[in-house]
């Protein structure tokens, strides 16, 4: 698909007001992927593998492998989807444009009728460095269950110099968001690894945790906060003019609806 002028950014850190500006391509080589993205998409692999009952969840290929032009430099974005025991969708998106932004974007969504968070973390990547990085389980019901909240609370946080200050809609989150910039290697490093901390947490709340019934008012009420989570991400106008003026307003209504913050089917 062709694109016409815009700025390219992730879904989730469009909508809390970055602004992802486009760096130049200054490698005559081909776009490097950055050490960042590279390490934290493979860490995400591994602890998806472990998920109990994997499996590949369908997409439209025309929405797997998207590439176009934006600017006029080449626009490539990679969707693997999965599904689990206790969670409807495991999203993990690489985009790239030219040998410039670079963005991760993973987004795991529970199976309403088990009590979990849903998983979120982002990165946002050009040759100047990581401009922001965001990880967090955000709760659907009125608070993070307690297997969830304890291991949060137990978890270390390394000490980032970058805190970066979130919206005041910012409510999705819970008080366990970590937005940063992490400065250099070695704070890229620790992100990884607070990564694989949250991930470590919610896979021990998969393992442990049971459904609840269809029609059990825990279950009902959890879908509705999944419903309300969806809903918010998708009236960022921010997310669908940047998808418009890449490609047009038809896909990314699609993009959109059917694959970044499909609803939950009803349980």
């Amino acid at each position: 698909m062709d694109g016409a002028s815009g700025a390219w950014q992730s879904p989730i850190l469009s909508l809390i007001a970055i602004v992802a500006i486009v760096l130049p391509s200054s490698s005559s080589s081909g776009p490097v992927i950055h050490p960042l993205v590279e390490a934290l998409a493979e860490r995400i692999r591994c602890r998806r593998e472990l998920l109990p009952e994997l499996s590949p969840l369908a997409v439209d290929p025309e929405l797997e492998a998207i590439s176009g032009t934006l600017d006029g430099e080449l626009l490539f974005i990679r969707n693997e989807l999965h599904r689990c025991r206790g969670l409807r969708k495991l999203h993990l998106e690489i985009a790239r444009l030219g040998a410039g932004l670079q963005i991760l974007h993973s987004v795991f969504f529970p199976d309403p009728r088990f009590d979990l968070p849903i998983f979120g973390a982002d990165i946002v990547a050009g040759p100047a460095g990581i401009s922001a990085a965001i990880v967090d389980l955000s709760p659907v019901g009125p608070s993070l269950p307690s297997v969830v909240l304890d291991g949060l609370e137990a978890l270390p946080v390394s000490p980032f110099k970058q805190v970066r200050e979130l919206p005041a809609w910012g409510t999705i989150f819970s008080p366990f968001v970590q937005f940063i910039r992490p400065a250099g290697q070695e704070e890229e490093s620790w992100f990884v690894d607070l990564v694989d901390g949250y991930l470590t947490v919610l896979s021990h709340a998969v393992e442990v945790s049971a459904p609840n019934a269809p029609d059990a008012a825990s279950t009902i009420q959890r879908h509705q906060g999944q419903l309300s989570y969806c809903l918010q991400q998708k009236r960022n106008d921010k997310t669908r003019r940047v998808l418009e003026k890449a490609f047009n307003p038809q896909w990314a209504d699609r993009y959109i609806e059917e694959l970044l913050f499909d609803d939950p089917p009803p349980p």
